[in-house]
């Protein structure tokens, strides 16, 4: 009985392990498997970034397209006297106003002697210096902008727009 324990160990023995040919060309049979894996999720990898970047590039060139600068209303020029004490200095300024809506100037143009009275008064409150600079235009185009707004109602004024500025 002994003998046929050991006989039953070496048939069991034999049947569980494989040869070592066929060991070797499973071994490759799963190297080959994850190579192809790899590449195949590097491939969707690189075609998910390379095609969703152009859809991204696509709206910001859409986002580019609007146009920059909505509807505008022109104003008569002002020539005014500025508050110096190193004598007579003279503005002139052109402005342009740009709407938020096309509607508001009908508004604006019944507005218009009270607008202009306003600007005039800001206007005449400013000296030389606080003009000659860029941040002095910037902050009398803001300055010009909320004042303006402070009287509409149907809209606002987005921006302020100088087409001619003079100092003498």
């Amino acid at each position: 009985m002994a003998k046929e324990k050991e006989k039953e160990k070496e048939n069991g023995e034999q049947t569980n392990e494989l040869p070592p040919k066929k060991k070797a060309s499973l071994i490759k049979i799963i190297l080959i498997a994850l190579i192809v894996l790899v590449l195949l999720g590097g491939g969707i990898g690189a075609a998910v970034y390379f095609l969703g970047h152009k859809k991204d590039t696509k709206k910001t060139e859409a986002k580019e397209t609007k146009p920059a600068i909505g509807a505008l209303w022109p104003m008569e020029p002002f020539i005014v006297n500025l508050a110096d004490n190193q004598g007579e200095r003279y503005l002139k300024v052109v402005m342009q106003l740009e709407l938020s809506d096309p509607a508001l100037t009908a508004e604006l143009d019944q507005l218009k002697p009270k607008l202009r009275d306003n600007i005039l008064d800001l206007l005449t409150a400013k000296t030389f210096a606080e003009l000659m600079d860029t941040g002095g235009k910037q902050k009398l185009r803001d300055e010009v902008a909320m004042r303006l707004n402070a009287f509409l109602t149907k809209g606002k004024i987005v921006r302020v727009y100088f087409t001619e500025f003079v100092i003498q």
